[in-house]
């Protein structure tokens, strides 16, 4: 773990080992933190943050696309452990490195837009306002993306003027300590702290501490109601909360099949095994397209190869954990013994190289429909599910019918049809034909139980500000 400057193992010496999902091999181990742990990350990212916020945004900049330059040195390495750690394949997990560096440059450059107002209150006086860091923010990781989203959300409250302690997830955590290097060798020392370790002890200690005012949490909707609950015993704090989705695609009767299938077996994500919040996982088709969309669907997934995470002609590589798949597998009997049709995958793949490891094949189920657990779950796997309807208004209403409401796509030629749509859509992003769900500068972020706080936008650098009102009597 990185605490205050220099590494260091766990308070009683107690370890995580991290297994390769592919093949079950041990490959790395990190410290299981204590409670003592995360009290003394806390207490170095407090002492850091006075000199921190003083530095001037142009400092604090720098000094962020420094960071940005090392994540792009050491890219290969990174991406060899991400690979090997995740599970998630190495041609598509090529971007996670730079779109953690982009980030970093991104907000290195917004540092002027945290501005305030002045208010004509009175007649005698000056009225404005300032915009403060919170002190030490707290991070929490998930499995899926472990570098991406610490080296990515790392911008915004470092440049707000905060210092931050990140906790890596417990399974794939090891790029949490390259992450480390990194920081280390250019931040001052307690400006960015990383702790690993379980939940329990660790997270808990993290979210309930007194002197951590801001959290962001990106991860499942049980553990982020477990973060409200927690943080709220304590002290007041901002929590914001980027949970899962249960995303759909509705396919209106004149749009492209063919284009919009393409889009939905993009959209899920597959290179990552469906380890996504926002896949694109419920394909929604109007009925008079319906039985080509099966069609489709099932020959593109079906063309999908499985293999070595680290070959970059793999299209995908097992899920992050036996845990995990243990659970996906769950839900795909849930699936079967409540009607869905299975017509591809739903187990083990054939073959010796996936005995071992915790391999899913790709899966789609039709004929869903909104009553069944596929439809209202998510599975976080590779999992699809086609269902048909026949009225707008129908398609809304499946669409809406979860308790998610991350992402959406719609694909028609109807501009009209496709904005009042959108309108109706309960979910924090939409997009109209394609599956594109993050582009810099637009907030990312869900509704209902996906969560709250838009992400990846001057959004989520002002929120890690705080308003303070200066009045002036002149």
């Amino acid at each position: 773990m990185l605490i205050d400057g220099a590494f260091a193992v766990a308070s009683d010496n107690a370890w995580i080992t991290s297994l390769n999902p592919a093949t079950e091999a041990e490959i790395g181990r990190v410290p299981a933190g204590t409670k003592d742990d995360v009290n003394r990350a806390v207490d170095a990212a407090e002492r850091a943050q006075s000199g921190w916020k003083q530095k001037s945004i142009w400092e604090r900049g720098a000094l962020l696309r420094k960071v940005a330059a090392g994540f792009r040195v050491r890219a290969q390495e990174i991406l060899t452990m991400e690979a090997t750690d995740t599970g998630n394949t190495i041609a598509k997990l090529r971007a996670d490195v730079e779109i953690a560096a982009g980030y970093l440059e991104y907000f290195a450059g917004l540092g002027t837009e945290m501005k305030g107002d002045t208010v004509p209150a009175s007649a005698t006086g000056l009225h404005f306002t300032l915009r403060e860091p919170y002190g030490v923010v707290a991070r929490i990781v998930p499995f899926n993306h472990p570098f991406m989203f610490a080296g990515a959300h790392l911008a915004a409250p470092l440049m707000a003027g905060n210092t931050v302690v990140i906790k890596t997830p417990e399974t794939s955590p090891l790029s949490g300590h390259l992450l480390g290097e990194v920081c280390q060798e250019i931040l001052p020392a307690g400006v960015v702290n990383i702790v690993s370790g379980y939940g329990l002890p660790v997270g808990d200690a993290l979210v309930r501490h007194a002197k951590i005012r801001r959290i962001g949490f990106t991860g499942s909707v049980a553990t982020g109601l477990a973060i409200q609950r927690a943080a709220a015993e304590t002290s007041v704090k901002h929590v914001t909360l980027e949970l899962g989705g249960k995303n759909p695609l509705i396919v209106f009767p004149d749009a492209d099949i063919h284009k919009a299938v393409d889009a939905a077996v993009a959209g899920m994500n597959f290179s990552w095994a469906g380890q996504s919040c926002g896949s694109t996982s419920r394909l929604l088709v109007h009925e008079s397209l319906y039985a080509r969309a099966i069609e489709l669907t099932q020959a593109k997934v079906a063309a999908l190869k499985l293999g070595d995470p680290l070959d970059p002609a793999s299209d995908m590589g097992p899920v992050n954990s036996i845990g995990h798949y243990k659970r996906i597998m769950a839900l795909i009997e849930a699936g079967k013994s409540e009607g869905a049709k299975l017509i591809l995958g739903g187990g083990r793949p054939k073959g010796e190289m996936f005995k071992r490891g915790y391999w899913i094949e790709p899966t789609v189920f039709a004929d869903v429909t909104p009553q069944m657990t596929i439809a209202r779950e998510e599975v976080f796997g590779p999992v699809m599910t086609i269902a048909k309807w026949a009225t707008v208004d129908e398609a809304i209403s499946i669409a809406n019918s979860t308790d998610y409401g991350l992402t959406t796509g719609i694909f028609t030629h109807d501009i009209t049809q496709a904005l009042t749509t959108a309108k109706r859509i309960e979910s924090g992003v939409v997009t109209i034909n394609g599956s594109g769900m993050h582009f810099v500068g637009l907030p990312f972020g869900g509704v209902k139980n996906s969560g709250f706080g838009g992400e990846e936008s001057l959004d989520e650098l002002l929120s890690y500000t705080q308003a303070k009102s200066v009045h002036i009597m002149l």
